[in-house]
């Protein structure tokens, strides 16, 4: 096995732990190398606030030539897990009192006030229950509403004469009735919406959302590792974990110093739904937070348990084929009650594209990240570097 340590504030024993489950979880992660599901993994766990368990199994690159072993500090693209750190910022400001769970979105972004869109509120878009259309690939259905494409096509229309591009009205100019569903009537995954509170976050503090998170979230909390994609260093780059050719292409253009900007980076569109990449350790720290532990103060207590407790347990799910399932969720965070796992019943969590987790355990005082990239996301969604991993993990406590 090709196993890399990293640093650890207490031994396990000393937080009510089985060190033996360490060497369990580490084999399991093995075994999803051997089947060829995942490339690499990383992984990080603190109970009371100390790490306890940190290390790497299998290599940094996907080429077959190269050998260099991953290592526990290494990067990878946090994808949707960038969501809960929005929906922070986002309380940030209801606690300063900027805005409110359910102030309607379009008060602060006229393009939204208009039917259907100005019954949205900010916890509709939280919580994914907008009625707004669906991510592509949540719904078998070729002729879905792609709000990307709707502004390609506006920007390629666009001529400067027409003064500021305005990519909200451009994703707004739906046709039919401009949404999916009714508000409130179903849960459907839209990563868009999350996009539109990043907008919202620029609206009321007059700076990019990115630049705002990252001085009032990821600052705070050290998360040095951490970045929007538009802003990754040269040495942020070089410790990526890269598992296809063209993320290795685009890495080696940040280190080189050739990377172009591309039409999303110069329209300056949050990438708030999910742009953000770190480290497992980086997560933890965000994770420790909401169990009240660090010294600089991001949320207060009643801010993190508002987070916690705003909770939807009863609407219908029809995504990636859930038949209709109920499915539970809260502002910002993912409550995977239809999964039978080994975590406690009020465990947060939020999962990212191509094998990232975030798990946030109140009553066991404990946070996991773990990163398993998948060999190839195309073929498929590996439940197995996933729910598994997360009873393997939990097993442990004793």
């Amino acid at each position: 096995m090709l196993f890399t340590q990293g640093e650890i504030e207490v031994k396990p024993s000393g937080v009510g732990y089985d060190e033996s489950r360490i060497e369990v979880l580490k084999n399991h992660f093995q075994s999803l190398i051997n089947a060829g599901e995942i490339q690499c993994a990383m992984y990080c766990i603190a109970r009371h606030g100390k790490v306890f368990a940190h290390g790497a199994v299998g290599k940094k690159s996907f080429r077959a030539e190269d050998t260099t072993p991953a290592a526990p500090t290494d990067l990878r693209w946090y994808a949707s897990i960038t969501k809960v750190i929005t929906a922070t910022a986002i309380m940030k400001l209801v606690e300063d009192g900027k805005l409110r769970l359910n102030s309607s979105v379009g008060e602060f972004l006229p393009q939204l006030n208009t039917p259907p869109f100005n019954a949205i509120t900010i916890l509709h878009l939280l919580s994914h229950t907008s009625g707004l259309y669906a991510d592509d690939g949540c719904f078998e259905n070729k002729y879905q509403t792609n709000y990307w494409g709707l502004i390609k096509d506006a920007a390629a229309r666009y001529e400067k004469k027409d003064g500021e591009f305005d990519w909200i009205a451009a994703a707004m100019n739906v046709v039919g009735s401009g949404v999916r569903t009714k508000l409130g009537e179903e849960w459907a995954y839209c990563t868009f919406g999350y996009v539109l509170l990043g907008a919202v976050i620029e609206k009321i503090t007059g700076v990019h959302a990115h630049d705002y998170i990252m001085e009032n979230i990821a600052k705070p909390l050290n998360m040095a590792d951490s970045c929007f994609g538009d802003d990754m260093t040269p040495s942020l780059a070089k410790r990526c974990a890269i598992t296809y050719e063209s993320s290795e292409k685009e890495v080696q253009e940040i280190v080189d110093g050739t990377r172009k900007l591309s039409k999303w980076d110069l329209l300056k569109i949050p990438s708030t739904g999910g742009g953000m990449s770190g480290t497992v350790r980086d997560l933890v720290s965000f994770g420790n937070m909401f169990l009240g532990y660090g010294n600089e103060r991001v949320l207060g207590r009643k801010g993190r348990e508002a987070m916690f407790k705003t909770r939807f347990h009863d609407l219908p799910n029809f995504c990636w084929g859930a038949g209709g399932a109920p499915r539970s969720y809260c502002a910002g965070f993912d409550l995977r009650l239809d999964v039978l796992s080994l975590a406690s019943e009020s465990a947060i969590s939020h999962e990212g594209a191509e094998g990232a987790a975030l798990y946030i355990d109140p009553d066991e005082d404990m946070v996991i990240a773990w990163f398993a990239p998948f060999v190839d996301s195309a073929i498929g969604w590996f439940p197995n570097a996933m729910y598994n991993t997360t009873n393997v993990i939990f097993s442990g406590l004793e």
